[in-house]
């Protein structure tokens, strides 16, 4: 008996189905670095039109986290996919390297008591061991980038730069120095920026204390009364009785109607609004109370009232921030601890009374609580209070408060001198930043869109930027102020550019140990160097100056900046305010927001809850690649899910993209496209059509997928590509001209010259995505070992008349519609086991006259078609299909039933048409 299977073209594939990424991605990263790919890329690149993607810098401080993953992998898609537009898109990597979290951890290292100097020594060394860490991290995760040379906030030329930054926002005129109300950890010991403030439950004291008024008569005209008798009080709410030795004032909303209550504690003032709910608070009866008088706010406003346990004059006020949402519609006001009490009480030309220090205790001015930190008076003052018959109601309530996001403490409002970036302060220009940053969103493209409503919300109400911090381990604020008179030196920008040039040379110790005598001679005495640091987001927000503006192969503006959601009041605001204050417009075009990675049940990752995943984990169970096709699969737009068992579901579509690829690499393996080749318009017709579908997949990824960042649309197409346009049609066709026609023919050469095409398209439309896959591929489609798929652009597909094409795709989509209708009915007998394979069956179609028509053309190619041993088609109102068994043979090397078995009698087990490939001229295939 003949061994047929000798005869029939099967070849091995040189792409194993298995990948063992996890194993052998590690060699494939050496390998690069080894090579220098980035850098060869780069020399390649040269000429073309930029494409720039600044890298909002990750703290130097722990491993990186999934988060950190998930955004340096959809930034190197994007280079990637950018790189095969034609662009030449270069990649720094950089790290924020300044701030308090290094300073602690250097304390929990080597302790507290140790000079200046050597402490920023040790936090500039713990840092660069981070980096180390991390960037072998990032590097695993095939990211690709300047890693040898990427950008640092503590590089001497960067500290240098920021300085610089700094002295164009102090031309430009939005600096100033100022006491009032920020945002203070006292666990940091420093002031904060807005986006180090989270916010969480918190139990506070909720108290309602009396005013006494002081003049009765005033009170009685104001409420249009002859005359009041016995005391009177306005009452005022709050959850934070700390604040009281500082209370200033009681604000009233002018347009709010106010009520005069007689009750058995005195004559109460209350909003209309809140008056029963506040009575009974106080424990009185319907009975027990009168309404004697209303009044609107306005007519309330100048009154004056005693301090309920200070000698101090407490001036009524009227404020646009008092609301009647909650408690009693009047407002004490502590302009120190309060950024709406500072503005209103300035308004009034009341001065700021801050009895707060900077480790948030009371200074010695203050009886009874002197000493005690803010949270320890809590409860003095509510006694104090009730002793002095003060306190109407006190009670516990949960409710949303400011934390410190490091330390995860509540934070205070508190008075300091701080220097700050005015938003509504206009600049040399005439301009506001504000008006300037808002001109800016408008003027950005946003991915997804709904980041423009978030960021215009924030920079509309946003406060001053309080840039200056009292820490040691930061880029120092390089100012000279006048001891006397608090100004600065009025050659502040010259001293600006000598300090940064010293800064260049030596870093910021230049700064910490200039003496001010060598800039300022006998001027020095007169000045104080100052000792403050620059916020950390000002470091950081202004690399778009000491990064792109520096550096050669980058550009500005950036075209895009991309960070998680919560940079909408972080890196993506420091930025635009540093560049719209210094050079009038945002340091980017585009700006892409992703969401945080949760659990499979859309929880946060923690390890109490034992949810975390690692990247590290990841790549080492299941390979990059894996992890970077779940990062674009997943609509980043929202929340990103991760577990176990979605990995595993990634790990099957990977599967199916990989088995495909190792389908077409068999089928290519004697291919040789410059003598096998055939031109298109002489290649079999369905050949033609999967051209057609790989240009228009690669056209939507290409032009429509990747430009606007809509990975996961292009990931689903991909799969589905691979599954259904290839796999269950196309491939599943071409197996049997693949494998039974001759070696050489052009029925062979012409699907080999479609699977080529469609392999290199393919191959690079993974490419940003499967960077690992994709190498390996084109190791063994590509032009040799130093060749690399970041080398090339888009497949270009050999060209189509449109109006063919257009008929190309009709019929065949109609062949489809057929072929399902001829699967359907073959089912039936395949379930009950009367046939195996579709070749087991042959078919009657009857269908409309053009569906007819379409079919008739195929003639006897349409069984290839449709995967079975006899079609015949006949015209009809409908598409209608029956199946049969088929009443030929099955033949031995093609599995095809037909009549003609050993029609050649030297071939006695298989049919007229495997005879004639194995020793005849070979068949011709036109359609399928």
């Amino acid at each position: 008996m003949t061994d047929y299977s000798k005869t029939v073209n099967l070849y091995e594939s040189p792409f194993p189905m298995r990948g063992n990424l996890a194993k052998r991605e590690p060699a494939w990263v050496k390998s690069w670095q080894e090579q220098q790919r980035y850098q060869k890329l780069r020399a390649k690149a040269k000429g073309r039109p930029k494409f720039v993607l600044h890298d909002g810098p990750p703290y130097a401080n722990g491993d990186i986290h999934i988060g950190h993953a998930v955004n340096k992998i959809l930034k190197d898609i994007i280079i990637r996919s950018k790189t095969l537009a034609g662009f030449d898109a270069p990649y720094v990597p950089g790290w924020d390297c300044h701030g308090l979290p290094i300073e602690v951890m250097v304390e929990k290292l080597h302790g507290k008591n140790m000079p200046d100097a050597k402490f920023r020594e040790l936090c500039r060394e713990y840092a660069a061991e981070q980096i180390a860490r991390q960037k072998k991290d990032f590097i695993r995760l095939g990211v690709l980038g300047d890693w040898g040379n990427p950008y640092l906030t503590m590089d001497f030329k960067t500290e240098a730069d920021t300085v610089r930054t700094l002295g164009e926002i102090y031309k430009a005129g939005y600096l100033y120095r100022g006491e009032k109300p920020v945002q203070f950890c006292l666990d940091c010991g420093s002031s904060l920026a807005e986006a180090e403030v989270e916010y969480k439950d918190k139990i506070s004291d909720a108290i309602d204390v009396a005013y006494l008024f002081k003049d009765n008569a005033a009170l009685a005209a104001a409420f249009g009364l002859p005359q009041i008798e016995g005391p009177a009080f306005a009452v005022i709410w709050t959850t934070t009785p700390w604040t009281l030795p500082a209370s200033q004032a009681i604000a009233a909303g002018a347009d709010v109607a106010y009520q005069l209550i007689d009750t058995p504690k005195g004559k109460l003032v209350l909003a209309k609004e809140l008056a029963a709910d506040a009575l009974e608070r106080y424990g009185f009866s319907d009975g027990q109370t009168t309404v004697l008088a209303e009044a609107a706010g306005s007519r309330l406003e100048n009154l004056h009232l005693a301090h309920p346990f200070i000698e101090r004059d407490i001036l009524m006020l009227n404020g646009d921030h008092v609301t009647t949402d909650a408690g009693t519609g009047l407002v004490h006001s502590a302009p120190a601890h309060g950024l709406e009490d500072y503005f209103v009480c300035l308004k009034y030309g009341i001065k700021l009374y801050n009895p707060v220090n900077g480790e948030g205790r009371y200074t010695a001015e203050v009886p009874r609580v002197a000493g005690l930190t803010v949270w320890e008076a809590n409860p003095v003052i509510v006694e104090w209070l009730q002793e002095a018959g003060k306190l109407l109601a006190h009670n516990k309530i949960e409710h949303s408060y400011a934390h410190c996001w490091r330390h995860k403490t509540p934070l205070i409002y508190r008075a300091t001198g701080q220097w700050f970036i005015g938003m509504d302060k206009a600049g040399t220009n005439g301009k506001t930043l504000r008006n300037n940053a808002l001109k800016a969103v408008d003027d950005t493209e946003f991915f997804p869109s709904w980041g423009r409503a978030r960021l215009q919300a924030m920079i509309e109400g946003r406060p001053d930027w309080v840039v200056s911090r009292q820490r040691y381990w930061g880029t120092p604020m390089t100012f000279f102020v006048h001891k006397e008179t608090g100004e600065l030196h009025p050659r502040t920008a010259e001293l600006l550019e000598e300090v940064a040039q010293r800064i260049e040379q030596k870093g910021i110790e230049a700064w910490f140990a200039l003496d001010a005598a060598e800039l300022l001679g006998a001027e020095a005495a007169q000045y104080e160097k100052l000792k403050d640091t620059m916020d950390v987001w000002f470091d950081s927000g202004s690399t778009h100056f000491s990064v792109l503006k520096q550096r050669e192969e980058l550009a500005w503006p950036a075209d895009l900046y991309l960070e998680g959601s919560d940079q909408h009041r972080g890196w993506f605001q420091s930025s635009m305010l540093t560049g719209c204050a210094s050079m009038e417009r945002a340091p980017y075009k585009q700006l892409l927001t992703h969401g945080f990675v949760v659990d499979q049940n859309g929880r946060k990752m923690s390890k109490s809850l034992g949810n975390v995943v690692a990247p590290q984990e990841v790549y080492n169970e299941f390979g990059a690649d894996i992890l970077r096709l779940w990062t674009a699969s997943t609509d980043y737009s929202g929340e990103l899910a991760i577990s176990k068992e979605i990995l595993k579901r990634v790990t099957e579509s990977y599967r199916r993209i990989r088995n495909t690829l190792s389908f077409l690499f068999a089928n290519l393996s004697d291919f040789r496209p410059i003598e096998h080749a055939v031109p298109q318009d002489q290649m079999v017709e369905i050949d033609r059509y999967a051209l057609v579908l790989a240009r228009r997949l690669q056209e939507r990824l290409a032009g429509d997928y990747y430009p606007r960042y809509a990975f996961h649309f292009a990931v689903k197409d991909i799969v589905a590509f691979c599954s259904e346009d290839l796999g269950a049609f196309y491939l599943d066709i071409l197996k049997d001209r693949l494998y039974t026609t001759q070696t050489d023919s052009h029925a062979r050469r012409s699907a080999q010259t479609a699977l080529y095409h469609i392999t290199r398209s393919l191959v690079l439309l993974i490419s940003p995505i499967l960077c690992f896959t994709a190498e390996e591929a084109w190791d063994i489609i590509g032009g040799g070992e130093e060749d690399s798929v970041l080398f090339h652009t888009w497949h270009e597909f050999p060209p189509i008349n449109e109006k063919s094409e257009a008929a190309l795709m009709e019929k065949w989509q109609a062949v489809r519609q057929v072929r399902e209708a001829v699967t359907a009915a073959i089912e039936p007998l395949r379930a009950d086991k009367t046939v195996g394979s579709s070749l087991q069956a042959e078919v009657e179609i009857t269908a409309p006259e053009e569906l007819a028509g379409y079919l008739k053309m195929l003639g006897d190619e349409l069984r290839f078609a449709l995967l079975v041993s006899k079609a015949t088609v006949a015209k009809g109102s409908e598409l209608a299909v029956t199946a049969k068994v088929s009443g030929g043979e099955k033949c031995e090397r093609c599995w095809h039933y037909t009549d003609d078995i050993g029609a050649v009698a030297a071939h006695p087990g298989i049919c007229k048409r495997c005879a004639e490939n194995i020793g005849g001229k070979g068949e011709e295939r036109h359609y399928a």
